[in-house]
């Protein structure tokens, strides 16, 4: 969530017109944008994390609710209003980027209300069952993406050509010029109930040892699967629309990080930098929210008023100044996270 705050106030673009002279500086900052279509970036992981995370922590909540003795059908209604709500938050901010009302549902948040109710339904049942299900919604998707029949959209790893880009013309009566589809709900939902089965993982009464042993292990066979489907030529990993490769590859890392950041902070100990980052992590969809709307809108530009001004009194180059805007914005969103953190006001769906 910290580095989508950061995307919203503009770091990595302004990062990118710095470094447009140095070309080692720039390939570093081209992994903070997503890979145009076929291959992997480290920002093309950031949505795969977010929808995993909910998942791991969805068994922790659900946990706290039943042992408050909340019943399964109260929880199915928090759960469906939950989702109504990001679903709304989702489209409202297309509304916000076009400028007008629109009906759009490629927003993670659309998205992740979707992947959210499915891994709820599949909760309660066994470990085997959930993992064959989520494998059987990559496979589900390989199927209607090779086997559409549809002129036009039969092609299934061409840019607005294929399955998903089809599915958007029915939802939404057009297509993403950027190849993204809404359809991506279907194969990510792997990420949120793999998120769920190790979250569970991670309550069991077991040595840390052999948690961190499995988590890696699940998370390198998804990576051999995934890269090797890749490259053997068989499904590409394209982020956009969420190819199983991807899927696999993308569930892979997360497991990998999961098991890092447990070994680190639960087993070691090591928790000096985690509040710098808990305070935003507990404002999470409203500061992303903020960042989406206002920020955009608004902070960026009223930040700039000031920053680019003082600057240009001691003659520094826009590009640098344009960092240090950027910068500025990230460090007072912060602030806004962590004032509320202090004051104990938080927001929740």
């Amino acid at each position: 969530m910290f580095l989508l705050v950061a995307e919203a106030a503009e770091v990595y673009d302004a990062l990118g017109d710095a470094a447009a002279g140095t070309p080692w500086l720039k390939g570093i900052v081209q992994q903070f944008h997503h890979h145009p279509w076929n291959g992997l970036r480290f920002w093309d992981l950031i949505q795969p994390f977010f929808m995993f995370i909910v998942g791991v922590a969805m068994v922790f909540s659900l946990q706290r609710r039943r042992d408050r003795g909340e019943a399964w059908g109260q929880t199915l209604r928090h759960i469906v209003t939950r989702c109504a709500l990001l679903l709304a938050f989702g489209v409202g901010l297309h509304c916000v980027y076009a400028g007008e009302l629109v009906w759009e549902l490629w927003n993670v948040l659309s998205q992740l209300s979707v992947t959210i109710l499915v891994a709820f339904l599949l909760f309660n049942l066994p470990f085997r069952t959930q993992l064959i299900i989520s494998l059987a919604l990559l496979g589900l998707t390989e199927v209607l993406y090779r086997t559409f029949p549809i002129p036009g959209f039969d092609q299934p790893f061409v840019q607005g050509q294929n399955f998903g880009a089809y599915m958007d013309t029915v939802l939404m009566g057009k297509i993403n010029g950027g190849g993204w589809v809404a359809i991506n709900a279907l194969p990510t939902s792997a990420h949120t109930i793999w998120g769920v089965l190790a979250g569970k993982w991670l309550r069991e009464d077991r040595p840390a040892a052999e948690k961190i042993r499995a988590l890696l292990l699940w998370g390198a066979a998804g990576l051999a699967v995934g890269y090797g489907l890749d490259g053997a030529g068989v499904t590409p990993i394209i982020k956009r629309i969420c190819t199983s490769s991807f899927v696999l590859v993308s569930g892979g890392w997360c497991l990998v990080a999961l098991a890092a950041v447990y070994a680190l902070v639960d087993v070691k100990g090591y928790r000096r930098f985690a509040p710098f980052f808990v305070v935003i992590g507990a404002n999470s969809i409203f500061i992303y929210l903020f960042s989406e709307t206002v920020g955009k809108q608004w902070v960026n530009g009223f930040v700039g008023i000031f920053t680019n001004g003082v600057l240009a009194w001691i003659h520094t180059p826009e590009v640098l100044a344009a960092v240090v805007t950027a910068f500025t914005v990230l460090l007072l969103e912060w602030g806004l996270c962590l004032a509320l953190y202090r004051r104990g006001w938080f927001f929740k769906v």
